[in-house]
């Protein structure tokens, strides 16, 4: 359950920008979860609002935006995208491929007071 660490790194960016700029309360925080982390978007919303607690976070409505894979087949030199982790190339049904995006994993933006 990798959600337990990332839950606590995203409290920790969103609660040190809130500080940098002097905000009392978040009131949202978009992230972008790319599918290929694996990551599970319910798993993150209840841990965040049991770990922010008591926090300037408490209460944030997390909205999550989640981009497909993009990948690349070496093989047969296709881009195609998955929305799931099969990442098999449906032209060729190799996996060699590059990753050209799906995997990111970061806070984009947030609505403070």
């Amino acid at each position: 359950m990798h959600e337990l660490t990332i839950t606590r790194g995203i409290i920790s960016i969103v609660l040190q920008k809130a500080q940098e700029v002097e905000a009392r309360r978040v009131t949202k925080v978009d992230l972008q979860l790319g599918r290929l982390t694996g990551c599970v978007p319910e798993c993150i919303e209840l841990q965040f609002r049991i770990m922010s607690r008591n926090t300037a976070a408490a209460g944030a409505h997390l909205v999550f935006h989640q981009p497909p894979a993009r990948l690349h087949c070496r093989k047969c030199d296709r881009d195609y995208t998955s929305d799931s982790l099969d990442l098999i190339c449906p032209e060729c049904h190799t996996l060699e491929m590059d990753i050209l995006s799906g995997s990111e994993l970061y806070v984009e933006s947030m609505d403070v007071e």
